[in-house]
């Protein structure tokens, strides 16, 4: 992969409300898990930082919470350094995947205790417990136990817990990793409409990238302790900057071979096969480079007889999937070549073992680095 920028934060940082500043982390004083994080969160902005395991999103989630201490580099809060303060004084919210609520309290009292910690009257921190579970729907039960509530009850009452004292920043850390796809797919959805309607800045880390893209005003990708890509979630699925972007963020099929023309910003490319295509330059490097074609399965027109990049593909497997047709094919010489066939009117029906033509847009398809 090429090298890149650690991160170009894409917010003025004078006007942030979260600044990392050159951050770096290290656990045994050589191999830095986080290198040189510059990133800037908007006030009200829902981030999310997105990665494989060991990327350092977790890392970075938990500098911030004031969990880890930052090796090197500054991080602000509203324009104020925050290294130095312990997490209780920092003002966050915290929702975890594993809840982390008190097993001996009561949902009321659970929502109560950080009210408490802060000194607050027994009349407001009733009508501010009352208020966040009515927030998360939950109202009905306050004088139950955590054991007593299904996961995704434990998760709306984490999440009420992380925001009954008005916090302006709230992290989550995986909070819907433990919850089954039907009621994950729910919770994103709330989460997203908390946040619009209060309009708090959320830190959000998970591994999963649909909901990263569900969720977000703008995703961070991270791998290898460094922001790969930082955009908005069109952008992200439809920009990939790298190699390591195109395969991480969704579905999508790659064919390798060398730069041998560059026309302003197409480029035309020999496969590895022999035959030529051609794809938008995006860091491909010069002519005589290697690169990584990338294009995806709803980009990809299938029974297209002379269209652009038009070749030949043979039919290895079909996947009914309700609203469409998964198609996995050879196609200059990759047997996981995929295309997603729409289901209905007007599209031909395809079959095992037969032989039809594919084709793309040269705008439709990335020219990337080899990785």
């Amino acid at each position: 992969m090429q090298d890149r920028e650690p991160n170009v934060a894409t917010s003025d940082t004078d006007s942030a409300f979260v600044v990392f500043d050159r951050v770096q982390k290290s656990y045994d004083g050589e191999t830095l898990v986080v290198k040189d994080l510059n990133l800037s969160i908007g006030k009200g902005e829902f981030l999310t930082m997105l990665g494989p395991s060991g990327s350092g999103k977790t890392t970075c989630l938990m500098m911030l919470a004031g969990f880890e201490t930052a090796t090197h580099g500054e991080i602000l809060l509203d324009g104020r350094p925050i290294n130095n303060i312990p997490p209780h004084k920092r003002g966050i919210g915290m929702v975890f995947q594993n809840y982390a609520l008190f097993p001996h309290m009561t949902v009321n009292e659970n929502l109560a205790f950080p009210l408490e910690v802060r000194g607050m009257g027994k009349d407001e921190r009733e009508a501010k417990v009352k208020r966040a579970l009515e927030m998360v729907q939950m109202g009905e039960f306050g004088n139950r136990r955590p054991a007593q509530l299904s996961g995704g009850q434990q998760q709306r009452i984490a999440l009420a817990r992380a925001l009954v004292f008005d916090p302006a920043l709230v992290l989550m850390d995986e909070p819907l990793g433990a919850l089954d796809k039907q009621l994950r797919e729910h919770m994103q959805y709330e989460i997203k409409h908390l946040h619009e309607n209060l309009g708090i800045t959320v830190v959000y880390v998970t591994h999963d990238q649909s909901e990263a893209l569900t969720m977000s005003d703008r995703v961070a990708v991270f791998d290898d302790g460094i922001i790969q890509q930082l955009a908005p979630p069109a952008e992200l699925y439809e920009q990939p900057q790298n190699s390591f972007v195109a395969q991480f963020i969704g579905e999508n099929n790659k064919l390798s071979g060398k730069v041998i023309a560059l026309d302003g910003d197409i480029a035309t490319v020999q496969l590895d096969d022999g035959e030529t295509c051609t794809a938008l330059a995006v860091n491909c490097g010069g002519v005589g480079s290697d690169t990584l074609i990338s294009v995806r399965p709803e980009r990809v027109s299938v029974a297209a007889q002379g269209g652009p990049n038009s070749t030949s593909a043979t039919v290895q497997e079909l996947i009914y999937l309700g609203d469409h047709i998964r198609c996995r094919l050879t196609v200059h010489g990759n047997d996981e070549f995929v295309v997603k066939v729409p289901n209905s009117a007007g599209h031909s029906h395809l079959s095992v073992g037969e032989t039809t033509q594919v084709s793309w847009l040269a705008q439709d398809a990335r020219a990337l680095d080899a990785g």
